[in-house]
């Protein structure tokens, strides 16, 4: 059974693929399996921090302060 990368671990291989691509030197196959592998990236990375937003917002509503969406209590 294959275990979901943390958050810090996918980010770091991000940043990998993006120097490797921002170097040039790689072959055009090599390229776009890594482009893939970047948007993979990018996606689980948006989940984990949206989940992680929705929690913070719940446990902000639990300890009665809210606040509005996108500006400071």
């Amino acid at each position: 059974m294959e275990t979901e990368q943390t958050f810090e671990a996918a980010l770091e291989r991000l940043e990998e693929i993006v120097e490797l691509l921002e170097e040039g030197d790689a072959p055009l196959e090599q390229a776009m399996v890594l482009y893939e592998e970047g948007v993979k990236l990018t996606a689980l990375c948006q989940g984990k921090l949206s989940t992680a937003e929705k929690r913070l917002d719940q446990i902000l509503e639990q300890d009665g302060t809210l606040r509005e969406k996108g500006g400071s209590q």
